[in-house]
């Protein structure tokens, strides 16, 4: 499985963990699909304290990346990235296997 995180979005997570007082060796990053939105499924970014079992387990940028077997299929090739903007922050999701995605880009159709 093919998972990227940018160094931007490494940035945020590593600091989101920080300010949690954890450490990345003591958590990990969840990364899902759930169903939902108006386009059928949206993503779920979550810390987690340790993989599942079936889970893959990914070492990213110095996060580990926890993903369950129903979300590998959907992520596989998955880009995540952070932006800032005057309209505003947050995680957005490049996904070659989307096609389609809502109008707000948290959900997505395959």
């Amino acid at each position: 499985m093919t998972l990227t995180i940018t160094e931007a979005a490494a940035a945020e997570i590593k600091r989101f963990i920080e300010s949690e007082n954890l450490s990345p060796e003591q958590v990990g990053l969840r990364v899902r699909v759930i169903p939902g939105g108006c386009s059928g499924f949206q993503y779920d970014l979550a810390l987690d304290d340790a993989p599942e079992s079936g889970d893959e387990v990914l070492e990213i940028q110095g996060i580990r990346v926890f993903v369950d077997p129903l979300s590998k299929r959907y992520l596989n090739g998955v880009e995540i990235d952070y932006v800032r903007s005057v309209m505003g922050s947050g995680f957005t999701f490049r996904n070659p296997n989307a096609r389609g995605t809502c109008g707000c880009g948290s959900s997505f159709t395959v």
